[in-house]
Order: C-alpha cells, then structure tokens, then sequence
C-alpha cells in the first residue's frame, strides 16, 4: 500500500503543472480523459501483451479498468498529428547545431560565420544541405529569422545569433519541447525504478531553497551560460557517433541517446499543496549530492533518503 500511496503522490505533483498548462490553453477535463484513457490503451496493447498471444480487447479492460466499450471507442479516436511540427523543429535544431559545430562553417576564430545565402559550400544552402537533408535553404532561413535566431547583414550573409533553436513563446514548437522533454525525463525515473545495480541512467539534480532573489538572479544567467557550454560540448561527442553526422561512425543497432538540463525556481511556500518546505540538500557540499540510484564505492546500490 505504502508503494500506491507514492505513486499516487507522484502523480499528483506531476499532473500540477501539467493541468496548469492545459487550463491556460483552454484544454477542458473531457479532451484530457479522453486521452489519458488513448495512452492507457496503446500502452497496454503495445507493451502489457502475453509473450506468444494476441492482446484483445478484453484484457486490455482488465488491465486499464476500462470497459470493452470503453476501450474500442477510445482506439477510434483520432489521434492528434504533430508530425509537421516536430519535423520544423527538429531540422531548424539540426541547421543550426552543424552550423556551431562544423569548422567548415566557422570562421578564422572557430566560431559560426556569417554565411551567404548563394551556392554550395560554406553557405546558408551548403548548411541546410548537410544537416536538414531536401528541404529548401529558404524555408529554414524563414523559420531561423522568425524566431530570431539568424539575422540577414547589409552585405547579405546570414549571422547566427543564437546558439539553439528556441521557439518564440507560444509556438507549436514549444509545445512540441514540453511533450519530447517531459516524456524523456519520466522515462529515464522509470528506467531508474527498474534497473539493475550498475545499469541506472544519470540522473541528479542540485537545488537549495533559501536563496535570495539577487542571488537567484546571478546563479540563473551563470550557470546557464556553464550549461550551454557544456551542451555544446555533449554535442560533439553525441554527434561523433551519429550515423547521419557522421556517416563513418560504425556499430550495429539503432538507438537514440542524449543529456538534458534544465533550470527551475520558484518561491517556498512553508505550508501549501506540496507539505511543509524541507531542505535535504541545504547542509550538503556540492560534491557530495548523489544519483539517489548511483552505486557506492563498494558496489552496493543505495537511495538517499530524505
């Protein structure tokens, strides 16, 4: 009972922001059903299935609580379609982290050049080209001066801005970040819940919760700059590997791997929604704060406790 009663905690303090975001966006409960009910039956059909058997539907009721009714309507719903999106997104990123990443398109000091938006090569076309495959060289510039990230010069060239591709507020595409991010987050946790000793992903954070607003000014414009170094650097490394940036990477299989960071902040409530405020890490040195599913020295798997 003890492990329902975090699960449902969990959830709770999971759906929070979540429900926030979809009261915002005019999101009402009946749509949010529905496809919570969608995600329980595709899981269940894709992953709940008796090695050797079919899944029916009958099981799938079983196992969601769900009616067979139920559970053939939700199948025929239609599903929402953010291909386009995620399409627009991913091959703006690609443009953009070849462009700070490949030395053919830096300049003299090694940083990202001014290119021309004419013939192949070191150009705004050779980029586009080489990270984001058939799609014509305009309708990424448009995307890129949209959201400024590039800007056009009076000679002409294109000069990078930005350092990533960020959506504008609002955009699809943010929207599209908070579906491929979140879900990456909670995948890696559950991975983490069931994983042997030694095969945990990395997976920690840091935090203290009695900062000044000053401070906090400070340590966000720091360590975000710290981070984006750090990116870049992962980048790299990630993209030595990769079979489409680097099509002289050997191995066998197909996965997809990567690292994420992110900030967050807000202001301690000492009695609210979430319980009384408590600060595992405040008495903590930095070096100190652990993966709670990282091995010790001695090989024995330990979870911090709070």
């Amino acid at each position: 009972m003890e492990k329902k009663t975090a699960i449902y905690s969990a959830i709770l303090r999971i759906l929070r922001p979540m429900i926030r975001l979809l009261l915002r966006h005019g999101v009402p409960f009946g749509t949010f059903s529905d496809l919570a009910k969608r995600v329980y039956v595709d899981v269940a059909l894709e992953e709940f299935g008796i090695p050797g058997r079919k899944q029916t539907h009958s099981r799938v009721s079983v196992l969601t609580g769900l009616s067979r009714k139920e559970v053939l309507r939700v199948t025929r719903l239609d599903k929402p379609d953010d291909r386009e999106t995620a399409d627009r997104y991913h091959r703006a990123a690609r443009v953009i982290g070849g462009w700070v990443r490949d030395e053919r398109f830096h300049d003299g000091s090694g940083n990202p050049a001014p290119l021309p938006v004419d013939g192949e090569g070191a150009t705004f076309p050779g980029v586009v080209k080489e990270y984001s495959g058939d799609v014509p060289y305009r309708a990424i510039l448009d995307e890129l001066l949209r959201v400024g990230a590039v800007e056009r010069r009076d000679d002409g060239k294109v000069r990078l801005l930005a350092r990533a591709y960020i959506p504008v507020a609002g955009d699809e595409e943010k929207l599209e970040i908070l579906g491929t991010d979140s879900a990456c987050l909670i995948e890696t946790i559950d991975h983490n819940l069931q994983a042997e000793p030694g095969m945990a992903f990395f997976q920690r954070k840091t935090m203290y919760d009695n900062l000044p607003e000053e401070a906090v000014e400070e340590l966000r414009k720091d360590l975000a700059a710290r981070a984006e170094k750090f990116l870049e650097q992962s980048d790299r490394k990630l993209a030595e590997r990769d079979r489409d940036a680097n099509p002289m990477s050997m191995g066998t299989g197909r996965r997809r791997a990567g690292i994420g960071i992110f900030w967050f902040e807000d202001e301690v409530k000492i009695d609210g929604c979430g319980g009384k405020t408590f600060r595992p890490w405040a008495s903590e040195p930095i070096n100190r704060l652990r993966n709670p599913f990282q091995e010790d020295l001695g090989g024995k798997r330990k979870r911090r406790t709070k």
